[in-house]
C-alpha cells in the first residue's frame, strides 16, 4: 500500500519587486506556542481516485474559503519526516490573508477528559518574504519555496479548467 500523500497550492505574488508566499498555521492546541518550522502551505490529502490538482484546489478552498484561478505549476514532490509525500503546485495570486475561514475538527480536549472541542485546521494565514518563509515553514516544504525561485517547473503550467474547479468544490470525482 502506497504511503499517504496531499496535494496544496503554493500561493505566491510580487509586492514592492520581491517575491512573496502565503502560508497557513496550523490550529489546535497542539501548534499555538509554535511558530518557526510549523507553517505550511494550504494541503491536505488526496481522497482515493481523486485528480491531485483538485485535491490541492479543493483543500485550499477548505482551509481558507477562496478558490484559485490560473495557471498551475507543478513543483517537485516532497517528503515530510513523517513519510507522507505532499504534490504541490505554484499559482500566482493574491488574497486576503486576514479573511481566511477555514474548516474544523474535532478532538478530545484536554487529554483523556472525555470532552470533545472543536478548532480550524488553519487559525492564520499571512504573507512572507521567501527569506523569513523558509524559517516559518514545514523544513521539508523548504523546497517549495526554492523552486519557486527557479524558471522550470516539473511540468508545464496546468490551466484551471471549468470542470476541475466543480470537481473540486464535490469533494473529488463522482
Amino acid at each position: 500500500m502506497p504511503g499517504k500523500r496531499s496535494a496544496g497550492l503554493l500561493l505566491h505574488r510580487k509586492r514592492k519587486g520581491a517575491v512573496e508566499v502565503f502560508l497557513v498555521h496550523p490550529g489546535g492546541p497542539f501548534w499555538a506556542k509554535k511558530d518557526e518550522g510549523a507553517w505550511s502551505i494550504p494541503k491536505g490529502e488526496i481522497d482515493e481516485g481523486e485528480d491531485a490538482l483538485a485535491a490541492a484546489i479543493r483543500e485550499f478552498a477548505e482551509e481558507t474559503g477562496a478558490t484559485l484561478a490560473g495557471e498551475f505549476r507543478a513543483l517537485p514532490p516532497i517528503r515530510q519526516a513523517g513519510g507522507k509525500t505532499v504534490l504541490a503546485w505554484a499559482v500566482t495570486g493574491d488574497l486576503d490573508a486576514a479573511a481566511i475561514r477555514s474548516n474544523e475538527f474535532e478532538m478530545e480536549w484536554p487529554p483523556k477528559s472525555g470532552e470533545r472541542r472543536r478548532f480550524p485546521e488553519i487559525d492564520r494565514a499571512q504573507w512572507f518574504a521567501l527569506d523569513e518563509a523558509r524559517r516559518k515553514i514545514n523544513k521539508a516544504q523548504r523546497a517549495l519555496i526554492d523552486a519557486i525561485e527557479t524558471p522550470r517547473a516539473a511540468e508545464a503550467p496546468q490551466r484551471n479548467d471549468p470542470a476541475r474547479v466543480q470537481e473540486a468544490k464535490r469533494g473529488g470525482p463522482e
